[in-house]
């Protein structure tokens, strides 16, 4: 009997033994297997300027209109997986509307008045410029330039990993035009202009992609 009660209090614990083995190797496994979490390589990205652009939209009573600015040249610094400087020089002597179909007569009018001295007077400004300064979580700040003058802006942006590089995409947001010097029917300015003023708010958003 005593024999029989030691040959079971062993063979129970080579069992546990096996178990026990078996339960390090799946927990060995899962270790091993268990994905990284995947991070944006470092180093400065040159941005892409067939690809990148600045897209805008102005508001007026009777509706709107949008268009694009192309980006002249840039470049977007990336340190331990995130975005953390860069710099975008846009070109306004290629500003463009979207709007109104490219060979209507109206189309280059406003393509005209957008570039003389009402609005970016591109003869003497034929350049914009943005320059990150800081980046906390999603939001980027920066400092714009319009017609030689600078002012802090911010905005949500997502960075993202692409075959070729990296994509910069800020969300739309607004800037007040009036204080870059652009004053044109800005009822803010001028009392006498009832609905035939232009909103002193436009919009603006981001698309840039780049690589090494």
């Amino acid at each position: 009997m005593k024999k029989f009660i030691l040959i079971l209090v062993l063979g129970v614990g080579l069992i546990a033994c096996k178990n026990d083995k078996k339960a390090e190797t799946v927990t060995d496994k899962v270790v091993e297997t268990a994905p990284e979490t995947s991070k944006v390589e470092n180093g400065t990205y040159v941005a892409n300027t067939e690809t990148s652009t600045l897209k805008w939209k102005g508001y007026k009573p009777t509706g709107s209109h949008d268009g694009a600015v192309a980006i002249k040249e840039g470049s977007l610094i990336v340190s331990e997986g995130a975005l953390t400087g860069g710099s975008f020089t846009f070109d306004m002597t290629a500003i463009t509307v979207l709007d109104i179909p490219a060979e209507e007569e109206s189309n280059a009018k406003l393509v005209g008045h957008l570039k003389n001295k009402d609005f970016f007077d591109v003869e003497n400004n034929p350049t914009a410029s943005f320059a990150i300064t800081s980046v906390e979580g999603a939001t980027v700040k920066g400092n714009l330039t319009i017609k030689e003058i600078t002012k802090p802006i911010e905005f949500a942006a997502v960075l993202a990993e692409t075959e070729s590089g990296i994509e910069f995409i800020g969300d739309t947001f607004k800037i007040d035009r009036t204080k870059f010097g652009i004053e044109y029917k800005s009822k803010s300015i001028f009392d006498d202009l009832k609905d035939k003023f232009i909103d002193d708010e436009f919009e603006i958003s981001f698309k840039v992609q780049a690589s090494k």
